[in-house]
């Protein structure tokens, strides 16, 4: 998944945002409203990264988020 695609998906994703990021108000998850700006802004707000430390993270996040479930067998 990319941050283009975060727009379109916003509201299946929002509650897996809430649970990797629970700093982040439901207030302020809800005025985002998908925009990869807004929540890599809020991530360096809340949790003191850098732009750069954010972008990665949020990156590395959707690129998992993206990845099927293994079951485990």
């Amino acid at each position: 998944m990319n941050r283009d695609i975060l727009k379109g998906q916003w509201t299946q994703l929002k509650g897996k945002i809430r649970e990797q990021w629970g700093k982040l108000t439901d207030d302020e998850i809800e005025q985002m409203q998908g925009n990869s700006e807004q929540l890599i802004g809020k991530l360096q707000e809340r949790y003191g990264r850098t732009r750069e430390q954010a972008e990665q993270e949020l990156d590395r996040w959707l690129r998992d988020s993206d990845q099927p479930q293994r079951r485990a067998s």
